[in-house]
């Protein structure tokens, strides 16, 4: 390797080697009184003590049922404390907990059940418009006539357990409270042996990729890959027990569950999590109420938190840190962060689902224009490098696909070796699909998706430099560029952008703003106002659906011309 050439090695550190279970246990053994859970939507507000007690009653009805170390038990719920206990309880008795995301319709839950197969579903009576128990029940009818525990489905298999969460009674199904009274002493000694057999390369979690691009794929995570990313990110954000971290980001993706719940039991601090899903003024009142130290989330969200109409009668002021992850942060908003927000603190978190997942974080101390800019440098224990299309290691600064390797690489896609042969090459680098580049200190930008860069008339274009430049519009909140199939260039440029409250900015306005600032061909043709974006659950823009959505409005707006 040369000064040259775009590759660089995080600090190194020893790597923690006993389990989940093995690590909860100890923290709560120091200091059994410290807050550990506090859930103001439920009611929720347990020390490390409780916490534990409660863990080891479900894990021990969940032995009670018959589940064995490496089942499967899905969770299908929003952000509630049946879903941080059934993290914590399947880590403790050895099952494989798999994450169901909330959004998910019957193709996808039924996909995803089987992909696995998953022996156990806990779930939540509904989320939004989604009646995950009407759904469970059209995909399989036999609930109705099962006894609870005994399911034997046509379209599902292998799935013989549906616990619901509630008191409510549901033909075929045990509800959550009932399960965790169900262990007795047979159970609780068979879970300290358990716990004592367990090894920390162990698989222990299923994380389903977004599936933008075909059927998602089951990214399968260790105790030490999960562990030790959460530990060394919140090193990086330097916590301690004296921290309260409020965590408004989804349970079922690793942001929520390994950088936010994980992340507070590595190093002994309080997990806050304010409401279902997210909403602005449950998590600005939570900061205030419960003097939070660290807010966790992705762009979209912390703009909703400082442009709500009332984000001043709220006390931020005990705020010094938190991850802003899902996507690039945009400077304008960062700037924000640090100036409104008093999070001087914050710090960006780069990575994928199949690392666990974080590759490269920026730190508390790196310079102003390096924390705006960038997303960090490599991760402790890990090592980032960008490569050319032929694979070789790209030069200082040139553009190429962003690759990983390191402790927290999954162990595979589960059951899928082609899919993991393709994205974890021979020499154990994962190949990302993102594009970046790395200076001559390490420090990498993301400048997009290989998928997503557009190239016009044989011009290469990077959307994430377009959407940078329209930020510093004061009347733009929000924007998305991507490309829109042209007959003559092959691709034009375009924009989605959502306006500040009040503003009027018109579409000629933004392209007479872009005139003279940037390259001719990098100004969008087509600029379409919203109010809204296409996102997944974890706030990552779709730009497929707006591709899709607006080719379809501009074709018909051309047709009806013609006519």
């Amino acid at each position: 390797m040369t000064l040259k050439q775009a590759q660089s090695k995080g600090r190194t550190a020893e790597l923690l080697t006993n389990t989940i279970g093995q690590h909860l246990d100890a923290v709560a053994a120091r200091d059994p009184a410290h807050p550990a859970l506090i859930m103001p939507h439920q009611n929720i507000r347990w020390t490390y003590g409780e916490f534990v007690r409660e863990v080891d009653r479900l894990a021990a009805g969940l032995l009670a049922l018959g589940i064995e170390p490496g089942d499967r038990v899905g969770i299908w719920s929003p952000n509630r404390y049946e879903w941080v206990l059934t993290q914590f309880a399947t880590a403790k008795m050895g099952a494989i907990m798999v994450c169901i995301n909330p959004a998910y319709r019957l193709y996808e839950l039924e996909y995803a059940l089987n992909k696995v197969g998953c022996r156990a579903l806990v779930t939540a009576e509904a989320f939004k418009t989604s009646h995950y128990l009407k759904m469970l029940q059209n995909l399989a009818p036999e609930l109705e006539d099962c006894a609870p525990g005994e399911l034997r489905s046509k379209k599902l298999p292998h799935l013989e357990i549906v616990i619901r969460v509630g008191d409510k009674q549901t033909p075929g199904m045990f509800n959550f409270p009932d399960v965790c009274g169900m262990g007795g002493e047979a159970e609780a000694a068979r879970l300290k042996e358990i716990g004592a057999s367990l090894k920390a390369s162990d698989a222990i979690n299923i994380q389903f990729t977004s599936g933008t691009t075909g059927t998602p794929k089951g990214a399968t995570l260790s105790h030490t890959n999960i562990l030790n990313n959460a530990y060394y990110a919140g090193q990086t954000m330097r916590f301690s027990p004296a921290d309260i971290l409020c965590i408004p980001v989804p349970m079922y993706h690793c942001f929520g569950m390994v950088l936010g719940t994980l992340v507070c039991v590595a190093h002994g601090a309080t997990m806050v999590l304010p409401c279902e899903v997210f909403d602005p003024l449950p998590v600005l009142k939570a900061v205030q109420d419960e003097h939070c130290t660290a807010l966790h989330g992705v762009p979209t969200m912390f703009i909703a938190e400082l442009d709500h109409p009332e984000f001043r009668n709220y006390d931020v002021s005990s705020l010094r840190t938190g991850i802003i992850a899902g996507s690039t942060c945009p400077i304008e908003l960062m700037k924000r962060l640090i100036g409104e927000m008093d999070l001087a603190e914050i710090v960006i978190g780069y990575g994928q689902t199949e690392c666990s997942p974080i590759d490269a974080m920026t730190d508390i101390d790196d310079p102003f224009e390096a924390r705006v800019t960038t997303v960090g440098r490599a991760h402790t224990n890990w090592e980032m490098k960008i490569i050319r299309e032929d694979g070789s290691t790209a030069d200082v600064g040139e553009t190429g696909e962003v690759c990983a390797r390191g402790y927290g690489v999954m162990q595979g896609y589960w059951e899928d070796p082609e899919k993991t042969a393709e994205a974890i090459d021979a020499e154990g680098w994962m190949h990302s699909g993102d594009l970046g580049e790395m200076d001559a200190d390490g420090y990498v930008k993301i400048t997009g998706r290989i998928k997503d860069m557009i190239i016009r008339g044989g011009e290469n274009i990077y959307p994430r430099e377009i959407e940078e430049f329209l930020y510093t519009h004061p009347d733009i909140q929000e924007v998305q560029v991507f490309g829109l199939p042209d007959p003559k260039y092959g691709e034009q440029v375009a924009a989605w952008v959502q306006l500040r409250p009040g503003s009027s900015l018109t579409p000629e306005d933004i392209r007479a703003y872009c005139e003279g600032q940037i390259t001719h061909f990098k100004i969008p043709k087509h600029i379409k106002i919203v109010t809204e974006f296409p996102m997944t659950v974890t706030g990552k823009m779709q730009k497929f659906v707006m591709r899709d959505e607006y080719a379809e409005e501009l074709a018909r707006e051309a047709s009806a011309a013609r006519a």
